[in-house]
């Protein structure tokens, strides 16, 4: 696996207008051992005319089309099966890699044969690729914990897998319909080492129609929350030691907060029968737990 092909997976819905960034992005690398997955999730816009007129003849390039709009989880399944790279890394289509990426990553997964999955940091950019930040919050993993009892965004873009890591999964699960990645990188971890790369290599779009932006923050959220609770069973019945300082109690916190924080959005926003729903969750889930919030709750419609 002296030059190994890299298998760029693109998971594309009515993004083609970003395309071209994205596309370029690609033809710059300096490592040039690549194929580009695109797998279609039944776009309604001009996504598939625009991809074709860029990618024209280059068979390096392949588009695949779903039949009907399955989601994000599906579709990245999909890509993950028709790869034949012995390294595989997702690109969204509307973001784009700087030119070493991919040099950068492969090195990585030649020198560590124990490493499932190898991260790097990503830039904010703006839609005109402009940069708007570089998160500092992305950091390696400390020794002792994991990706699931440490987060804190650790694992994150860009993020590169081995095929043959990936086989001893479950894989991408096709229901989900966000949080597929975080989801992937706690499978990943389980099967091998995680190897942090000190390095911006992606740039990550602000883009109003992101799945994890603006009014699909709360979706994304419920999605984070069903990851990490697969997960924890998944190691539990496992018995994976990287859950140790984790109790069920622990992971019900996880659940109740983020009820709560439905709770707070539908009490700002007078929704008084959305806030009694998430009110009646967050007691069902531990119900003693901040017992005098949840009176404040009962008796007020609005509260601190």
């Amino acid at each position: 696996m002296n030059n190994p092909l890299f298998s760029i997976l693109v998971a594309q819905y009515n993004n083609g207008h970003f395309f071209k960034d994205c596309f370029q992005s690609i033809l710059e690398q300096t490592y040039t051992n690549w194929e580009v997955i695109i797998v279609d999730d039944f776009s309604t816009d001009d996504s598939i005319e625009v991809i074709r007129e860029l990618i024209q003849n280059d068979t390096r390039f392949k588009l695949f089309l779903n039949d009907k709009n399955y989601g994000c989880g599906y579709t990245k399944r999909k890509c993950a099966a028709l790869a034949t790279g012995e390294i595989c890394g997702f690109l969204d289509p509307d973001d784009t890699l700087e030119p070493i990426a991919l040099e950068k990553m492969v090195a990585i997964h030649l020198k560590h044969l124990e490493v499932s999955v190898a991260t790097s940091k990503y830039m904010m950019i703006d839609i005109d690729l402009n940069i708007i930040l570089k998160p500092n919050h992305i950091k390696k993993i400390p020794s002792g914990c994991s990706f699931l009892t440490y987060g804190k965004g650790a694992m994150t873009h860009f993020a590169t897998f081995k095929s043959s890591y990936y086989a001893k999964t479950f894989g991408i699960d096709a229901k989900f319909k966000r949080a597929v990645d975080q989801d992937l990188y706690y499978k990943l971890e389980e099967v091998g080492e995680h190897y942090f790369l000190d390095e911006f290599l992606y740039n990550y779009r602000i883009n109003e129609n992101s799945i994890s932006a603006n009014r699909n923050l709360y979706k994304a959220q419920y999605w984070h929350h069903v990851a990490m609770q697969d997960a924890y069973i998944r190691r539990k019945k496992n018995n994976d030691n990287t859950i140790v300082n984790f109790t069920d109690f622990e992971f019900k916190k996880i659940e109740y907060n983020y009820f709560k924080s439905r709770l707070q959005f539908a009490t700002s926003r007078k929704r008084y029968c959305s806030k009694y729903y998430f009110l009646l969750k967050i007691c069902c889930i531990i119900p003693f737990f901040q017992l005098k919030y949840k009176i404040r709750c009962i008796l007020f419609y609005n509260f601190s």
